[in-house]
């Protein structure tokens, strides 16, 4: 385990209020690592398959996503399944956030393999409390690292 290692935080929310009380609170419980913000489900994804003209995420980096069900061009579900699909982004931890507690919704991103999935509470304070919750989460659980060059091996 490398204690040392940052874990960068992308948050796919494209509800500006929400993704500020989210990264505000993270900082509250005491997080500090980086936070990259991403408004809609195909930025996310350009991001993390590496295409187009935006920022792409670094080889042989750590990253977590909290990702929104209901978002503009692509929706986290969509997201979640394409990212669960590929050999090497699958390990990337998903925690769905959304304001849903349909347990069918519950059910289907579980099947495709999100790790976890936050309700958002409707109200300021217990939502401001689930997200620093949240933040204890992150900096307690271990996160891969995602190479896109599986086929290398270390120290050869």
């Amino acid at each position: 385990m490398n204690a040392t290692r940052e874990v960068v935080v992308l948050v796919a929310d494209d509800d500006d209020g929400h993704a500020r009380l989210i990264e505000k609170n993270l900082v509250r419980a005491g997080l500090h690592n980086p936070v990259l913000r991403f408004n809609n489900g195909q930025a996310v994804l350009d991001f993390l398959f590496l295409r187009g003209p935006g920022p792409h995420r670094a080889h042989s980096k750590a990253y977590l996503l909290l990702l929104d069900i209901r978002m503009p061009q692509v929706d986290g579900v969509e997201v979640l399944r394409q990212i669960k699909q590929d050999p090497e982004l699958k390990k990337l931890p998903v925690l769905m956030l959304t304001t849903t507690d349909d347990p069918r919704e519950v059910e289907r991103c579980h099947a495709i393999g999100c790790s976890s999935y936050i309700v958002k509470p409707v109200d300021y304070e217990k939502f401001a409390e689930s997200i620093k919750s949240l933040g204890l989460y992150i900096s307690l659980v271990e996160v891969p690292e995602i190479d896109r060059n599986p086929g290398a091996i270390a120290g050869a």
